[in-house]
């Protein structure tokens, strides 16, 4: 089993970008094949794709000591500037790329807004456990992420659709959005593996010892996260693989902001974190934290306000299909960071 893990982890990227091949050819080539994957949608939830992302996530919430979440924030600086940039800085800069570079479509636009306002809850544990960022502080912050999102998301959401779009020349939209309903897609995709992991931790500490459940359940587990990412990849890509290649320029006009979007969060947070003097593991888990988004979340008001053959969908969709490449390579760019700048400030705190 771990030459197996050591095997995936080595070769990561490239499984990654095959996965997302395969998921265009099967859904381009075969269209039977998306329509088999669509046709196990429940509402704006693929229950597929839901599956996955609760299995890739299951592993490394199991991971989490949970006792020690709290004392991670006696630091305030690090996580009041985490908070800024994830809710204050994010979600204006990708209103502001949304205006830029799509304003003369306005479907796309919204939908990107959409994306902007809605913090990552789900595949953020993803990309924090590649890059070896500190678990604890990821689960964290998503959790008051997730809580936030349900209090403050229908106010961001008027405030960035109706208020913010006529002081540029543009028309604004009010839509309504319960708490009930995001609350749903919360729980789906962030209360159940959550749930699974506090479960697993406490019901195997108990039953077999905590020594049993880091040497050999842990690992038992742990190759879950990829083959569930992989499987969701080929997922997502093929129920919009023939999108993908019919309208290839439409795809690329949406991903110019988003992939801004992704660099300029993840720098900033990185940047903000190093001065503050956080070590690596923190780093990391701010800055993924502050990079991705809330797509099902935004798919789902987007389904729900405008349709499901709307341009705000078809925004929507995109985002996390641009995301698996640009969050894969900012991974890469975070282990270069660690090696770079993190590395003699990690030994000699091993010294002392």
């Amino acid at each position: 089993m771990k030459t197996r893990l050591k095997f995936l982890d080595r070769f990561l990227t490239l499984w990654i970008f095959l996965a997302m091949g395969l998921g265009v050819s099967l859904g381009s080539l075969f269209p039977a094949v998306a329509e088999f994957f669509n046709n196990s949608s429940q509402g704006s939830t693929n229950l597929w794709i839901g599956t996955g992302l609760i299995l890739m996530m299951y592993p490394p919430l199991a991971k989490v000591n949970y006792n020690k979440i709290g004392g991670l924030f006696k630091d305030v600086r690090l996580f009041s500037a985490t908070m800024l940039i994830t809710w204050v800085v994010g979600p204006f800069v990708m209103f502001l790329l949304s205006v830029i570079f799509l304003r003369s479509n306005p479907e796309y636009m919204y939908g990107l807004i959409l994306i902007g306002i809605a913090p990552c809850i789900a595949m953020v544990i993803v990309w924090n456990e590649l890059a070896g960022g500190n678990r604890e502080y990821v689960a964290g912050l998503v959790g008051i992420n997730s809580l936030l999102q349900v209090f403050f998301f229908s106010g961001y959401a008027w405030f960035y659709l109706y208020i913010m779009p006529p002081l540029f020349g543009l028309p604004g939209l009010e839509i309504h959005i319960t708490m009930g309903e995001i609350a749903q897609t919360v729980f789906i995709y962030l209360g159940i593996p959550f749930l699974a992991g506090i479960i697993s931790r406490v019901a195997g500490v108990k039953l077999k010892g905590e020594n049993w459940y880091n040497t050999r359940f842990i690992p038992m587990i742990s190759p879950l996260t990829l083959i569930a990412l992989l499987a969701t990849i080929v997922i997502m890509f093929s129920l919009k693989g023939a999108m993908i290649t019919q309208l290839p320029l439409h795809v690329f006009h949406v991903a110019i902001p988003l992939v801004i979007y992704f660099a300029f969060q993840f720098f900033l947070t990185l940047f903000a974190a190093y001065r503050l003097g956080a070590d690596y593991p923190k780093t990391a888990a701010a800055a993924f934290t502050a990079s991705g988004n809330n797509f099902e979340l935004a798919i789902a008001v987007s389904i729900g306000v405008f349709g499901i053959d709307s341009g705000q969908a078809f925004a929507g969709v995109i985002g996390p299909l641009v995301e698996v490449p640009a969050l894969i390579a900012l991974v890469k760019v975070a282990q270069v960071f660690r090696n770079k700048y993190f590395a003699k400030k990690e030994l000699s705190h091993t010294v002392k």
